[in-house]
């Protein structure tokens, strides 16, 4: 009777594989979250950017994106309309919200408040929904993410508590743990691992998510043009990199969505091991996402002082974005159609080698150079598939893995 009413928890098959309301609800929150990594970014460029400044952030940004990405998985495994975990995802979100707020000074007197919020969330979803779960054989999986968080947590507050000059280390080896336990499966010594490879999902749910996922991070460049073009860098000098930018940010819509974008929800429709492909698209869709939240950086540096001596820096963001986010697509090309296009191999190519050249002009020539890039890609994508018949989907990875978890979980 408890395994049956555990049981409840989980999706039916014949029920809807659509992001819910409440999930769209959920994300935004991280509209506002990927946007205080933004002003973080951008505040370590304008005090001067380092190494540790960066890997500061970008151990703030895996954080928050772990948070969504699992959080993702248990609404593609379990019912979402379930009461549980409806409270599971409001909780979350408020989890994140209060991430995002201390994110600017997490590693400076906000450091507590931060790791507490992501404790919290880490370990006490799985509490709950192995509570609910009860006796049911899927009870498990839960149980092994209990274990790796409380082990990583054990190094996220040593870092929030400890020294100061400690917090970066203790908080990499902390997300060294969590993403660990993510690609292992959670492994435990008396249940083995539980990859999420093998977990029962609604495929096609999860696409829609990584789908909405990258429109919110266009979204916040879109936020980045309009807000910084409206205060101080209102101006007719600024207005051609605010033009520039708009495009940018609507080729990358159109370099991802043209066929492979598309394509994703019938590719885990399709897939006899959804969980498979949806592992990898999870860390490709971490690369362009991250490379889109470079590229909004980069508009700012522009927009602000589109005339002016190019930082080194600053390519950083105005070229490494785009390169990030077209490294994250050819990989993405593969996991649908079981290729990567030459020409956007080409595209990366031209991009990082255009880049010590481009420090011998203004941030303006810089912004034009991937304009131009991305449009020739774009252009190229439009010719191959203009008067054919729609491709289908291909992919290599939602296949069943020979000799691979024999059992569902």
């Amino acid at each position: 009777m408890v395994a049956r009413r555990g049981g409840a928890l989980l999706r039916e098959a014949a029920g809807s594989p659509r992001a819910t309301f409440l999930e769209l609800f959920f994300d935004l929150a991280y509209v506002f979250a990927l946007t205080r990594v933004s002003v973080r970014l951008i505040d370590e460029v304008e005090q001067g950017l380092t190494v540790m400044g960066l890997a500061q952030s970008m151990i703030l940004f895996l954080a928050l994106w772990h948070v969504w990405s699992l959080i993702n998985w248990v609404t593609s495994r379990y019912d979402p309309e379930a009461e549980t975990i409806q409270f599971v995802v409001v909780a979350t979100m408020l989890g994140s919200l209060v991430m995002a707020v201390t994110l600017p000074r997490a590693f400076e007197e906000r450091a507590l408040p931060f790791v507490l919020a992501y404790l919290v969330v880490m370990i006490g979803r799985p509490v709950l929904i192995s509570v609910v779960l009860g006796r049911h054989p899927r009870r498990t999986v839960p149980w092994r993410l209990i274990v790796w968080a409380v082990a990583g947590g054990v190094f996220w507050l040593a870092g929030a508590l400890g020294p100061d000059q400690l917090r970066l280390g203790l908080w990499a080896v902390a997300l060294g743990i969590d993403m660990t336990g993510l690609l292992l499966g959670w492994p435990v010594p008396w249940l083995g691992p539980a990859p999420p490879s093998a977990w029962r999902i609604a495929g096609e749910h999860l696409a829609e998510r990584y789908q909405q996922i990258f429109l919110i991070a266009l979204g916040e460049t879109i936020l980045v043009i309009g807000v910084t073009y409206s205060g101080k860098g209102f101006s007719a000098t600024a207005a051609g990199a605010f033009a520039v930018s708009f495009l940018i940010t609507a080729l990358l819509w159109r370099i991802y969505f043209h066929r492979a974008g598309h394509l994703l929800v019938e590719a885990l429709r399709l897939a006899r091991s959804p969980g498979r492909l949806g592992a990898s698209v999870t860390q490709t869709h971490l690369l362009m996402v991250l490379g889109v939240l470079f590229t909004g950086v980069g508009y700012e540096l522009v927009i602000t002082e589109p005339f002016g001596r190019v930082e080194p820096s600053w390519l950083l963001f105005v070229v490494g974005g785009p390169v990030l986010f077209l490294l994250g697509r050819s990989r993405f090309e593969y996991e649908i159609f079981d290729r990567v296009s030459r020409t956007r191999v080409l595209a990366v190519l031209v991009l990082a080698g255009a880049a010590p050249l481009l420090l011998l002009g203004p941030p303006m020539l810089a912004l034009c150079v991937v304009a131009a890039v991305l449009a020739g890609l774009a252009a190229v994508d439009l010719k191959r598939s203009y008067g054919r018949p729609p491709e289908m989907s291909a992919s290599p990875l939602g296949r069943e893995e020979p000799g691979g978890v024999g059992f569902p979980t």
